[in-house]
């Protein structure tokens, strides 16, 4: 069984050591370590490293020093989520038990082609928020008997959200509790934008979405604040916290800093990193002014 933590207003900075901090990092980070001190709360740091490939040590390291060096404190122990990989597989389990996931054998190649043929046709295959085609139906249609034999034979495999059969189990509408920068108020949830997600792959235990609801149970997070490009994923979370019990944090969705050409900041693209602002000069005050703070 889960433990969640309920305790006073506990902000979180959750980033990725997969590459250097940016500046839109910085703007994040600096502005949950403000409103957990103006709440009377507390601030935490986890490291969100399920991609083992990926993450390194350097970077966490890099993440410590960048994060001090702008002058943030943080509760200790910081969570790993590499270390708590357990704790996921049981939130995947009890959702597998109830017959709301199912094991996805599509490759990401036969998932191209498919899409590819269909809108060669000329017409749009449904895509989710991001802009990503949702994955066919083929597995989700699979009978018991098919599904057994598959995974007998080791076929490598995700295991996504029946989408329709976990809405369906929610009982009425999902919203969530906004106070960002883009809408406010009470927000409707609309998880069935995003398709059959995956929750779990054969090269990671868990997902993103499955993995954040978790901790933040289990860390006692009232107020998730973070950047206005996971608004919308927010209904996924939603939908995932009220189908395994977890309680709902508020959430403050708050504006990106972009480049020149209004683009969001991206590791991907080699923006660049507190640490080389650091390392040209920027002092931290000069850092908080260059992201309008």
């Amino acid at each position: 069984m889960i433990e969640i933590s309920r305790q006073k207003p506990k902000f979180r900075f959750a980033p990725s050591p997969n590459g250097p901090l940016h500046l839109g990092h910085a703007l994040s980070a600096i502005l949950n370590h403000e409103m957990a001190a103006k709440a009377g709360g507390d601030f935490l740091l986890r490291i969100e490293d399920i991609d083992q490939a990926r993450c390194t040590p350097d970077f966490e390291a890099g993440i410590f020093a960048d994060l001090a060096w702008l002058g943030l404190r943080w509760q200790e122990p910081v969570r790993r989520q590499s270390e708590h990989f357990p704790a996921y597989q049981e939130a995947l389990q009890a959702l597998i038990g109830r017959g709301l996931v199912y094991p996805a054998f599509l490759t990401r190649g036969e998932v191209k082609a498919r899409v590819t043929a269909f809108e060669a046709g000329g017409r749009p295959w449904p895509r989710d928020p991001d802009g990503t085609p949702l994955y066919p139906p083929d597995d989700r249609k699979r009978d018991g008997a098919e599904r057994q034999r598959l995974l007998e034979a080791g076929l490598r495999h995700a295991w996504r959200l029946d989408m329709e059969k976990a809405m369906a189990a929610t009982n009425g509408p999902l919203h969530w509790r906004e106070s960002g920068d883009g809408e406010r108020g009470d927000i409707a949830a609309d998880p069935a934008a995003w398709g059959d997600v995956v929750l779990s792959r054969s090269d990671a235990p868990s997902s993103y979405h499955l993995s954040v609801v978790v901790d933040d149970a289990v860390q006692g997070i009232t107020h998730v604040v973070r950047g206005l490009d996971l608004f919308h994923a927010t209904s996924i979370h939603r939908l995932l916290q009220t189908l395994l019990g977890l309680p709902e944090p508020l959430y403050h969705h708050h504006r990106l800093v972009l480049d020149s050409d209004g683009r969001k900041l991206s590791k991907s693209m080699g923006d660049t990193g507190i640490a080389e602002w650091r390392r040209q000069g920027l002092s931290p005050a000069e850092l908080r002014r260059r992201i309008g703070l």
